[in-house]
This record gives C-alpha cells, structure tokens and sequence, in this order.
C-alpha cells in the first residue's frame, strides 16, 4: 500500500526532526544527525524485530515460500519506510567513507523488502526472520552509539559507552555470526531444493542470499574492527598502569 508505506515514511521523517530539534538542539551540529538518526532507529529496531516475530507467528503457513500475509505485508512497509527516512538523513548529512557502507546496506536491505513485498509476494517469513534478528540488537547498538557520539564530551556518556561496548559487541557478534548464517543456510537449502519452484523466482531469492550474506560479512567486519579497538584501548590502560 503506497499510501500507508508514505504514512511510515511521514511518521519517521517527523521523529527525525522532532529529535533534530528538540531533544538534541543542544548537541553540536556534528553529533545532532547522527543522534537523530539512532533516535529513528529506536523507534523503529525493537517494534520491527516484535513485530516481526508476531506477523512470523500469527501467519496461518510459516514456510519459507508462503505467500505474504497482510500483517507481513505492514511489518515491510514499517521497515521500508524506516529504510526511506535514513537515506534521507545519509543523503543531507553525507561524510563519505562509513556514510557509504551504510547507505549501501540500507539500500540492499530495501531491495530485499521490496521485491518480497512487491515482487515475490512470497518468503515474508524467511524476511522477516532476518530482520528481527538484524534489529534484536537495536537498543543495544543505538544507545551506544548515543553514548559514543558523546563520549568526547560528557564523562557520563564516556562511561556509558565503556560499559555497553562489550555486552553490545558479543550479542552483535552471536547474532550476525550464527544466527544470521544458520538462518541463510536454511534459506539455502529450501529454495536450492526447490522449494519455492513458481513461486519465488531464482533470481530473486539468489539476490537475497547474496545481499544477505554480504551484510553479514560486512557487519562482522564492522563489529571484529570494535573488538580489536576495545583490545587496544584496555591493553593502553594496562601499560598505563604498570607504568
């Protein structure tokens, strides 16, 4: 539904500027976008992964090549829409080097919303399933990355982020390194079998592994990049110490 996908885009285009300018009109103009951007993530990370698993629940058939059902269809309109809304930010706001890893990743995520939502229209389980593991660390991830945007400036934020980084980065790794494969190997080995045979184009859910696969791949990158800079910053505390 076109009117309702802009309805969610409306919705959080609106709690962008709402916290753009107001909850974090006191922030430096460097920080505010990116504190605007996980404060859109907020609203949209846990509801989504809930949301989710209710629509993978209360679907009538759970299998991987089901057609949509209408609550399926909602919960990738939500997502789209949160997808539409931070490309909006990354385009105003554009910095170049990790800006472009994450308008790549929003724009494959969308593809992957998309042609289940409008091309397929089948395979809202195996989707869907994906996204809520993709955002069962949304809280995590988005009140750290608040206190790490502060971290430089606020004792509080910096101690914050300390004690978040460390339980955030091994829920992060256990999800995107085994949750996330296990499920794409499902994916793999239904539609490879042949199991969505004219229901779910092969070049469709090829694409989707394929984006998938490579967000994992990118995202534990990321993620062993903040192991080895939390190993190198305690290492720094010990030397400290002994000297």
């Amino acid at each position: 539904m076109e009117t309702r996908l802009l309805k969610f885009v409306s919705f959080f285009l609106f709690i962008y500027l709402f916290g753009y300018f107001i909850v974090f009109r006191k922030w430096s103009p460097k920080t505010r976008p990116e504190a605007s951007s996980c404060f859109i993530s907020l609203f949209h990370g846990t509801p989504a992964a809930l949301l989710a698993a209710a629509a993978i629940l209360a679907a009538p058939h759970r299998g991987l090549a089901d057609a949509n059902t209408k609550f399926q269809n909602l919960v990738l309109d939500y997502s789209a829409a949160y997808f539409v809304a931070d490309l909006a930010h990354l385009a105003a706001f554009f910095g170049g080097g990790g800006d472009t890893k994450f308008v790549c990743h929003h724009l494959a995520t969308l593809f992957v919303i998309v042609t289940c939502r409008h091309v397929a229209a089948h395979g809202a389980v195996a989707v869907l399933s994906l996204l809520a593991l993709a955002e069962a660390t949304s809280v995590l991830q988005n009140a750290w990355a608040l206190a790490r945007a502060r971290r430089g400036d606020a004792r509080v934020a910096a101690r914050v982020c300390d004690a978040l980084s460390v339980p955030f980065y091994g829920l992060y790794s256990v999800v995107r390194g085994l949750f996330g494969p296990y499920v794409v190997l499902r994916m793999v080995g239904f539609y490879s079998s042949g199991g969505a045979e004219g229901v779910i184009a092969t070049w469709v859910w090829v694409s989707w592994v394929v984006v998938v696969s490579m967000a994992i791949v990118g995202s534990l990158v990321w993620v062993s990049n903040l192991w080895v800079e939390v190993y190198r910053e305690r290492f720094r505390k010990v030397e400290e110490k002994i000297t």
